[in-house]
């Protein structure tokens, strides 16, 4: 078991996390999907209670009152004065009591609520995923950074390197006569001006590694490399676009005015009677004023209450009206978004294209630069050409490499992005 425990620990500390590792983490840690996840737990509470005000209310209610002249404990009915009975009557009464009330028409108000939170709910899941969309696509593009900065690294220490052979192979030459010593003050400056580049990428990952912390909600270390396979795009826009429709960015759009339409419906309500229903169950306390003995009554009514508005000033109308300028605006903020949206997959099926095509020059750049360099390290060591035209030679082949690196990982990230538009990311 122990055996187990340390062959384990030594192969994530070799290998490092993965992009899947990093990703299911921060589907459960990112703060922003947390704080996205209440509020989904939110809107189903305010559902919760649109549902149940149809219910009413069941309150216990009490009171303690002290009167200027005594009171009865309840109504007198005209049969308890005719009857001659002493009644008994305090300055000082107590009650308590259970009371219900309950709206029985409201216009259809109260169900236009509960169908409003219902879509508020749907409406947090969607922009759930949209958030979980929008974590994954940047830890992809944060990790491919970080990934690219490391291969530059790579070539870069490799360029010193072989900057340094030849600055070794150039000082024997000097020693030998052959060569000036200038060439190997130039080829040193060339080295010294690259061992600052290096630390300037080194800067770079720990940025990079630092913001893909943060991101994933843990420190992030070591990272395992991904297999890029760089092959000719076939997308079509317009088959794209149209299975964008059911994307949860336009399910937004369509809730939206989906809410305006309850919305309109619920600002009517207004133009209808309100019917509520009280009742009341319940004892008063007291002194009686003569006897000093304590005694007590039953109360209990039951009531209908109608509330019909005739003249609100134009009121209702406006609260109308306003709902259905928010149901435009939301059919126009649909149009923008469909619009945006065929803008956004047109931009990244294009910048895939045009990343393919920078994968593949650079790539032929390189030939020709690492053929070039051959040429005129041959020239150089026949004293054909200056040690400016070799270390030349030497930059462009390494500026090459850094561009076929860079067209790679951006081809990669193009692919990510276009996930990302048509919410392929998160499985």
């Amino acid at each position: 078991m122990k055996l187990f425990l340390i062959i384990s620990i030594f192969s994530i500390s070799i290998y490092g996390s993965t992009l899947a590792e990093l990703e299911s983490f921060a589907l459960s840690h990112n703060p922003t999907l947390q704080k996205a996840k209440k509020g989904i737990e939110a809107s189903r509470l305010k559902s919760k209670i649109n549902r149940v005000k149809q219910f009413g209310e069941i309150d216990l209610v009490g009171s303690a009152t002290h009167y200027n002249i005594e009171r009865t404990l309840a109504p007198l009915p005209p049969s308890a004065m005719k009857s001659g009975q002493p009644i008994t009557a305090s300055k000082d009464i107590y009650s308590v009591g259970v009371s219900y009330s309950v709206a029985l028409f409201t216009g259809f108000a109260q169900t236009r609520d509960i169908e409003i939170a219902k879509l508020a709910q749907t409406l947090s899941r969607a922009k759930y995923k949209l958030s979980k969309e929008e974590i994954i696509y940047n830890i992809r593009s944060l990790y491919l950074g970080t990934l690219a900065q490391r291969d530059f690294l790579k070539a870069q220490n490799r360029y010193i390197s072989a900057l340094k052979r030849l600055h070794n192979t150039i000082k024997q030459e000097v020693n030998l006569g052959r060569k000036a010593e200038i060439d190997l003050l130039k080829s040193l400056a060339q080295i010294e001006a690259q061992i600052v580049k290096k630390e300037q990428i080194l800067a770079n990952i720990k940025i990079t590694k630092a913001a893909l912390s943060a991101l994933v909600g843990k420190k992030v270390t070591k990272l395992s490399s991904i297999k890029i396979r760089v092959n000719k795009p076939r997308y079509s826009v317009s088959s794209l676009v149209n299975r964008a429709y059911n994307l949860a960015k336009i399910q937004i759009e369509d809730i939206q005015i989906a809410k305006a339409n309850k919305t309109i419906q619920k600002a009517k309500a207004t133009k209808y009677p309100f019917v509520s229903a009280n009742a009341y169950y319940g004892k008063n306390y007291g002194s009686d004023i003569n006897t000093k003995k304590w005694d007590h009554k039953t109360n209990w009514q039951v009531g209908l209450n109608v509330k019909y508005n005739l003249i609100d000033f134009g009121k209702s109308n406006a609260n109308i009206e306003l709902a259905k300028l928010s149901k435009i605006q939301a059919k126009l903020q649909k149009n923008q978004t469909i619009l945006n949206l065929k803008k956004s997959i047109t931009q990244a099926i294009e910048q895939l294209k045009l990343q393919y095509a920078s994968y593949i020059g650079n790539k032929s750049q390189l030939k020709l630069a690492k053929k070039a360099y051959y040429i005129e390290k041959v020239r150089y060591q026949n004293d054909l050409s200056t040690i400016n035209d070799l270390l030349l030679a030497k930059s462009q082949e390494e500026f090459a490499k850094a561009k076929l690196i860079e067209s790679k990982y951006n081809y990669k990230k193009a692919k990510y992005y276009l996930d990302y538009i048509m919410e392929k990311g998160v499985k």
